[in-house]
């Protein structure tokens, strides 16, 4: 995939369809520390340690509607490709984590891409579900949590457009801060 962003779109939607209610998304990078690592945690219906196995093999998918699945492999490759590392872990009925490591001035390096519309996307389609998401640099963090949204919001949904244009302008200024006002 050209962009990391996409992995963690093909990821988060994996955990969509294990019923997941929660999906913690968590992207922490670091300039002076030439790292950069995504994690994606949910409480989904988790896998079997033969079912992890399975989903890092490319000629593996649960899907019916095409015969391979290259979400996570090409994720782990991408980490790999760089000299960083990937895991995967689950646990049938309580879910499942994945974080790939990469060593970001790594000439194979995939950049990050548009990790906020990402984010807006995966909340605007899937309104029901919560997403907690942490971007962190060596300028600060921030962290978006539609729990907290639905708290404030009441009965208004996440999916309503003024709400998702208050989530990306929030995403906007506060990426702004902690990459420095890039």
């Amino acid at each position: 995939m050209r962009e990391l962003s996409l992995n963690v779109m093909d990821v988060a939607q994996n955990s969509v369809r294990a019923e997941a209610d929660l999906v913690k998304i968590i992207v922490n990078e670091s300039d002076k520390d030439d790292f950069l690592s995504i994690t994606i945690e949910d409480d989904g219906c988790g896998m079997t340690e033969e079912q992890v196995e399975q989903v890092i093999d490319p000629f593996f998918t649960t899907r019916t509607t095409r015969k391979v699945g290259l979400g996570i492999p090409l994720f782990k490759l991408s980490a790999e490709q760089t000299g960083g590392s990937f895991d995967i872990k689950s646990r049938l009925g309580e879910g499942t984590t994945t974080k790939a490591s990469y060593k970001k001035s790594h000439v194979d390096m995939t950049p990050l891409g548009d990790i906020n519309s990402t984010v807006e996307i995966l909340i605007r389609c899937n309104p029901e579900i919560d997403f907690v998401f942490t971007h962190s640099t060596d300028k600060g963090s921030f962290t978006l949590d539609t729990r907290e949204l639905r708290e404030v919001l009441g009965d208004v949904s996440l999916d309503n457009p003024d709400v998702l244009e208050w989530i990306k302008q929030y995403l906007e200024e506060q990426t702004q801060i902690i990459l420095g006002g890039v």
